[in-house]
């Protein structure tokens, strides 16, 4: 027995026939477009004092979301990317074209020239005088009532989500404009937008895993980049006293809800600045960014007011493990003591984990949670941050910052180490916890980058800001799924030959 979905393809394909033997070319080239839906609505009050003067001539173009026939004339919805407008069309002013209506259907592309007017009802209208069909779809749109009831149909095919869900325009119509008053933010400070590498030949500048390529024509293996920093910073040594990139960085890890394997990334690079003073940066950009884009610098975030305007808070990172974790960092010096006093309280926990790992399990467990409104979690350990100049006052410590606001990292600064010996230094320990630790994401020496840093670098300020985490906190979506166009999913079928559970293999030494 045939499906209704098989039968409603088929009645659309039978359409698309009968247009074709009446000789109508169901994909035309082009349209000439005089108006899109918003400015024809606008055009109807372009009178003196804004009064209303019908009679405007327009020609609008859109998708048919809606259609309603009464014999002799007809009303159709049709939408574009500014909103909708009503189509008015009568058989005695369009003539044989009024037959066409026959062979449409919703999510048919249309185009319309005609007046603008308002029906009885006040409905805003375009009184139709010639009508021609734009694109036949050959599929019908999702239902508009309910939506898009699979939420990975959703991600899978986003422009079926596009077409049902108006609130998914909002937000990436949201997410466009955040990403331009970041860059008109910048660039009005004296810095200059730079781009780096993709293909790299070392995954350096981050504690990720990375995706594995090879260039044929190199005959060589290269990784897609997992950040930019160290080349940002090459650009620092050759005198480029602030500069700053916005681009897509990849880490070959899980998927949740502020975690996507792509994602965009903004890092900056100030020479003469410490961490003081990107903090000030910071606190000054994401309520600026807020107000651009909202008009307010106090968003909601799934129910809660958070209040981004500065001054925000600052709370070391060991202050914050002893108030919320009950342990004192300084107490426990080594991995095999912090990770004993861990299980007593609880927390998973194991000796075969770095001292670096167990802190970011304490700080995830109980000082982010608590992070709700806008703060600066300063001053980590230096075995995390093999890239942050250590503090003057406790070198234990490194001069380093992550913000967080509603639970959720959104920043990450240092204080940037430009002394090649103490990098290599660095990098050199990250190596050796590689083959400790084999199941850790631990930072890669970069030979050439240290090369680099002994032709001198100056004090430098560093900052990232999570693009796709801002536009989550500043349009208030729970997932980052939700404010990506095209996230990552999983594949409907798995590949021949392939296990679903198998494990990514472990990266080569770089």
């Amino acid at each position: 027995m045939p499906q209704r979905g098989d039968e409603l393809l088929r009645n659309r394909r039978l359409k698309l026939e009968r247009l074709l033997a009446r000789g109508i070319d169901p994909f035309p080239p082009r349209f000439n477009r005089s108006h899109t839906t918003a400015q024809a609505v606008a055009a109807l009050a372009a009178g003196p004092g804004g009064a209303e003067v019908e009679g405007s001539e327009v020609s609008v173009a859109g998708r048919m979301i809606r259609m309603r026939s009464m014999g002799k004339a007809s009303f159709a919805d049709i939408e574009d990317s500014e909103g909708n407008i009503q189509l008015f069309l009568r058989k005695n002013t369009l003539g044989d074209e009024y037959a066409l209506l026959d062979d449409l259907d919703l999510g048919d592309f249309v185009g319309a020239t005609g007046t603008m007017m308002r029906t009885r009802t006040g409905e805003v209208s375009v009184q139709v005088q010639t009508f021609t069909l734009l694109a036949k779809a050959l599929r019908p749109p999702p239902e508009k009532f309910h939506g898009l009831r699979d939420v990975e149909q959703r991600y899978r095919q986003r422009y079926l989500d596009l077409i049902s869900n108006r609130e998914v325009h909002e937000t990436m119509r949201s997410r466009s404009r955040i990403v331009s008053a970041i860059r008109a933010f910048f660039d009005s400070r004296g810095y200059l937008e730079v781009d780096t590498p993709v293909l790299v030949p070392v995954p350096a500048g981050a504690m990720a895993q990375p995706f594995i390529t090879h260039h044929n024509a190199l005959d060589r293996q290269l990784y897609l980049r997992i950040a930019t920093e160290l080349y940002l910073k090459r650009l620092i040594v050759g005198g480029m006293d602030k500069v700053y990139e916005i681009g897509r960085v990849f880490r070959n890890e899980g998927i949740d809800a502020d975690h996507n394997p792509e994602f965009t990334l903004l890092e900056s690079y100030e020479a003469y600045a410490d961490y003081n003073d990107i903090m000030r940066l910071v606190e000054t950009l994401v309520p600026e960014i807020a107000s651009e884009v909202t008009g307010s610098t106090t968003v909601i975030y799934q129910g809660t007011e958070l209040r981004l305007a500065s001054p925000w808070p600052r709370l070391s990172l060991h202050e914050g493990v002893k108030q919320y974790a009950g342990i004192d960092l300084n107490d426990y010096p080594d991995a095999a003591s912090l990770a004993g006093k861990m299980q007593e309280l609880g927390v998973p926990a194991t000796y075969a984990e770095s001292r670096g790992r167990l802190i970011d399990k304490l700080v995830g467990t109980y000082v982010e949670p608590k992070l709700i409104q806008p703060t600066f979690l300063v001053d980590y350990p230096v075995e995390m941050s093999p890239l942050a100049k250590a503090s003057p006052a406790d070198s234990r410590y490194a001069e380093r910052f992550e913000a967080f606001a509603a639970g959720m990292e959104i920043a990450n600064s240092f204080t940037e180490l430009n002394d090649p010996d103490i990098q290599r230094s660095r990098f050199t320990e990250q190596e050796e916890l590689r083959k400790r630790y084999q199941g850790e994401d631990l930072d890669r020496m970069d030979e050439d980058f240290i090369t680099a840093l002994e032709h001198g670098m100056p004090p430098t300020g560093g900052l990232g800001v999570g693009i796709d985490r801002l536009v989550m906190l500043i349009t208030g979506q729970s997932s980052i799924r939700d404010v990506l166009l095209f996230p990552q999913t999983r594949s409907t079928q798995p590949p021949p030959g392939t296990d679903q559970n198998q494990e990514n293999e472990q990266v080569p030494e770089a």
